[in-house]
């Protein structure tokens, strides 16, 4: 649906993009996971044709954006990281003004606002001035306005910043049930989480470059073990016990701790099974098990050499 090809733009000589370059599928929700000043604003203002590009394209199913920008403007929706409300009218009417710049009006207009309000849930606060809402609320009604046209892509650029958590959930189950329904989603965020729950696939981006372009399995397998394993055993580990499990397949970085043993594994189902098994032959008895989980966090640290939060202007965790 969406084709970035070599995108490059600067300010003065800060670069700001670099050479990005990915792809977005029909259907699918792609995230762009990096820290506040990475680049990821800048790259979504192009996309959506707000922002040319100093060198590159942008092509929506086949046309590039800046060569017919506002006919594909109207297949598109924009969540912009800046609410764009205006906050001393009502939730409705603030949809109607924004329908009438899609050209709706009328009965038509009206369906399209109220599926947005019950979307966002937000239908029983129609009447009610804006000024009024919560940071939470405010932000779904700002998405609720990019879905009046009946976009085919939605382009949000961190639509859950300065919210609490039960209004990030909230904004979760939308575009979730914005995915259902079968739309093509763009996220961009700083927060992990967020980039694991709701996205097919990750576009990791550092400096204005693109570091990594995979689905959250591709980039987890990008480290040398996805999962870690602590087991208390009776009697403590001896030699033999570590030589073993260091010998297995899949298995690494095994330490003898003041309880048992610890070891990394790529597989946790197939090389824990076999772990035991090698134990219990050894006269040993596993007495508890711990098991911890590489994160998104472990692929940018392995990618970047530093935490996410590191970046510039990051945001504290």
């Amino acid at each position: 649906m969406l084709s970035i090809t070599h995108l490059q733009k600067r300010f003065g000589e800060q670069v700001a993009v670099d050479d990005v370059s990915f792809e977005v599928r029909s259907g699918e929700t792609v995230g762009l996971l990096g820290p506040n000043g990475a680049g990821k604003t800048t790259t979504l203002a192009m996309m959506s044709g707000i922002s040319k590009p100093d060198g590159g394209s942008v092509s929506f199913q086949g046309q590039r954006i800046h060569q017919d920008a506002n006919a594909l403007k109207k297949r598109v929706g924009l969540v912009p990281q800046d609410l764009a409300l205006f906050e001393e009218l009502s939730a409705w009417a603030n949809l109607e003004l924004f329908g009438g710049l899609y050209g709706l009006s009328g009965a038509a207009l009206a369906r399209r606002a109220e599926d947005a309000l019950s979307l966002v849930g937000l239908d029983n606060r129609r009447r009610d001035r804006v000024k009024e809402f919560s940071g939470g609320m405010k932000r779904r009604l700002n998405i609720a306005a990019a879905l009046l046209h009946n976009p085919e892509l939605i382009l949000l650029d961190e639509p859950t910043v300065g919210v609490d958590p039960q209004s990030r959930n909230a904004i979760f189950e939308n575009l979730e049930e914005l995915k259902r329904r079968g739309k093509t989603l763009v996220y961009t965020t700083h927060y992990m989480e967020e980039a694991e729950r709701l996205c097919d696939r990750i576009v990791i981006i550092d400096h204005g470059k693109v570091l990594a372009d995979d689905t959250v399995r591709g980039l987890y397998r990008r480290l040398p073990a996805s999962q870690s394993v602590a087991l208390d055993l009776e009697p403590p580990a001896d030699e033999n016990l570590l030589a073993g499990l260091a010998a297995m397949p899949g298995i690494s970085a095994v330490l003898a701790t003041a309880g048992g043993v610890r070891f990394d594994t790529v597989d946790f189902g197939a090389q824990l099974a076999r772990a035991l098994e090698h134990i219990a032959g050894g006269g040993a008895r596993v007495t508890s098990v711990k098991t911890g989980h590489s994160s998104l966090e472990d692929v940018f640290i392995a990618l970047t050499g530093h935490a996410l939060r590191d970046g510039p202007l990051a945001d504290p965790p």
